[in-house]
Order: C-alpha cells, then sequence, then structure tokens
C-alpha cells in the first residue's frame, strides 16, 4: 500500500520538501546505523534504529540526555503493537484504535525487540504511531521502529520545522528529512497502561478531555510517577533566556519592572491583553487558540532568543483541552536550571 501523502509515480511527497528519494536515503542510513531527523506531527525527532543499542546509544550523546531517560519507539501502525511490547491490555488496544497515527504514546511492558538502551534501562517501553506522511514514509521504507526524541540538545526547546534541527544540530546529525513545520507543535500525550488504571504522564497533543471520552472514565494526571518517561526532567523545553510564570493580570507589571532592572525582556501577552502597550524589548501576543499557540509556542520561544531576550514572563493558560499541554511545557521551560 502506498504510505500516506507519497506520490506514486512522481518523487514528491505531497505538501512537503522531502521526496520519496530522500526517504529511501534516509532509511538506508538507519540501516547502516546512523541518525535521521525526521518530522512527526508534534515535533522533529532524532532516529535511529530501535533494535541498534549502539545507533540508540549516539542519540544520547549526541543530544547530550542522561542515559536513564528513557526514548520512544515510533512504528509504522497500530497492527505492529505486539511486534514491541510483552502484552496488550484491551485499554491499550481501544486507544491505539482511537488516535493512531496520532499524538499518543503509550507505556507498556516491554518486548524483546526493544533494546533496554532505548528504555533507560526500564522493562517498560514508550511506543507511538506517528501521524505524517513523511514519517510514514520513512517507517515502510525502513521496514522497522525508530527511537526518536525531538532533535535538539537535551533539555532545550523542541525543533518544529527543519531549518531548528540544523541551527542546533548541525552536522552532528547524518541526513535530515524536511517535511515542513508541524502541523501540532508539542509534543505527543503519554498514557502509562501498564496498570489497571491508566494515567497520563506527559500532557501533549491528545487531550485528557479526548482520551476519557474514550474511555468512558477520569484520566489522572499524577504530578510524579514512578515509570520514567521523556519530559519529566525539571527544566525541559527551556530557551536560553529564564521563563518566569505570573498571573495573567500580572504580566505587564512585572515585565515591565523587570525591563527597567536591565532585563532585555521578551513578553508573551496573554489574549485578554491584545493591544496593550507594553514597554519591553519584545512582545508578541500569544494567539486566542491554544491549537495555534501549541503550534507556535517553541517557534515563539526560539524568536525570543534569537531577538536578544534574556527574561521572557509568561502567563499560563486555562488548564483545559490544549492549554494544559501548554502549561505543562512552560512549568517545565521555567524550571530549576541545571548549575
Amino acid at each position: 500500500m502506498p504510505s500516506p501523502g507519497a506520490e506514486r509515480g512522481g518523487e514528491r511527497i505531497a505538501g512537503v520538501k522531502a521526496t520519496t528519494s530522500d526517504i529511501e536515503k534516509a532509511a538506508e542510513v538507519l540501516r547502516a546505523g546512523g541518525l535521521v531527523a525526521l518530522p512527526t506531527e508534534t515535533v522533529y525527532g532524532l532516529g535511529a534504529n530501535a533494535e541498534d543499542p549502539a545507533a540508540v546509544s549516539r542519540i544520547f550523546q549526541v543530544k547530550g540526555r542522561p542515559p536513564t531517560h528513557p526514548l520512544i519507539v515510533h512504528i509504522g501502525g497500530a497492527e505492529h503493537l505486539d511486534e514491541w511490547v510483552e502484552e496488550v491490555p484491551a485499554t491499550a488496544r481501544l486507544l491505539a484504535e482511537h488516535f493512531w497515527p496520532g499524538p499518543l504514546t503509550l507505556v507498556l511492558r516491554r518486548g524483546r525487540r526493544v533494546p533496554l538502551e532505548a528504555t533507560g534501562g526500564l522493562e517498560t517501553v514508550a511506543v507511538r504511531v506517528p501521524d505524517h506522511p513523511v514519517a510514514l514514509a520513512l517507517l515502510e521504507a525502513f521496514g522497522g521502529g525508530v527511537t526518536a526524541p525531538s532533535a535538539n540538545r537535551f533539555g532545550s526547546v523542541s525543533p518544529t520545522t527543519a531549518h531548528h534541527v540544523r541551527a542546533e544540530l548541525g552536522d552532528a546529525i547524518d541526513f535530515v528529512l524536511d517535511g515542513g513545520p508541524c502541523e501540532v507543535g508539542v509534543e505527543s500525550t503519554i498514557v502509562d497502561v501498564t496498570g489497571e488504571v491508566p494515567s497520563i504522564l506527559r500532557p501533549g497533543g491528545v487531550t485528557r478531555e479526548d482520551l476519557e471520552a474514550v474511555l468512558g472514565r477520569p484520566v489522572a494526571v499524577p504530578a510524579t510517577s514512578h515509570v520514567r518517561v521523556p519530559g519529566q526532567h525539571p527544566s525541559h523545553y527551556a530557551p536560553r533566556a529564564r521563563v518566569v510564570l505570573v498571573e495573567p493580570e500580572k504580566v505587564v507589571v512585572e515585565a515591565e519592572q523587570a525591563q527597567e532592572l536591565g532585563h532585555r525582556v521578551g513578553v508573551l501577552l496573554p489574549p485578554s491583553l491584545a493591544g496593550t502597550s507594553v514597554k519591553t524589548h519584545v512582545v508578541e501576543t500569544v494567539p486566542d487558540s491554544t491549537a495555534a499557540y501549541a503550534r507556535g509556542l517553541y517557534g515563539l520561544l526560539r524568536e525570543l532568543d534569537q531577538r536578544g531576550c534574556d527574561l521572557i514572563v509568561a502567563s499560563l493558560p486555562a488548564e483545559e483541552g490544549l492549554g494544559l499541554a501548554i502549561a505543562n511545557r512552560l512549568r517545565r521551560a521555567a524550571g530549576p536550571r541545571p548549575q
């Protein structure tokens, strides 16, 4: 079957820059133990053959990622899930049926195909099917699973374009597939389905409300978990500038005071204050739509870095729908920096 978006009889993947020959070359790089940056609907990933411990270890080296921080295994379809995990509970099958391909990652018991290097030494593995024509075409051409954390230095802002990847990692990657800007813009929702009650370990592109509608029950978002998953580090998704979070009504005062104290302040102005004059270095009004805000969040943080800000003042959106994922990313971006 043709991969979604692939133009058979032509070279180009519909709507993106990558070609079918690019995808075959990327698959060859993966087979040879190399690293490929690939687009997904969430963010760009730094991919390696999931069954090659040496290639997987290279991901950690390039990113500067702690080896105990697990990776996500990307597969080409829900029909392949049994090949990568020990067992698939009914809840996992239900979620996969409704949300794959899509921005949902399921945590399950590790199957024998998955090396411990990919799981941070854990007996659980995170698995998902990406919803991007280039990623799916690559997985089909490669014929296996691809471990792919975000294609950036560990803890920094995730990339949502191929340009972001090249600017941050450069020649450390063997091949970059350009799939255009990411449609969702924040990472996948990670759900632990190893126990009787599923829980959200990282909010993301599939909302809690959507999960609850399918499962017919409330889904918890615990503050901590014994299961390690991506995105749990106290400081994550962070720009070079320090991020300060305040209540929406205090954004302008906090930002202007910091500017007066000598900071070069960037402001992420909430929609309720659109049009307000703010005397700071850079002012960006965030979109009223949470989907648009999620899609543009990492680009805004990168832009404020590029424009020389050393401090970013922002407020949290309402923590419902995609607002929960945005708030999670902003809290991590504002977390304590490594000394």
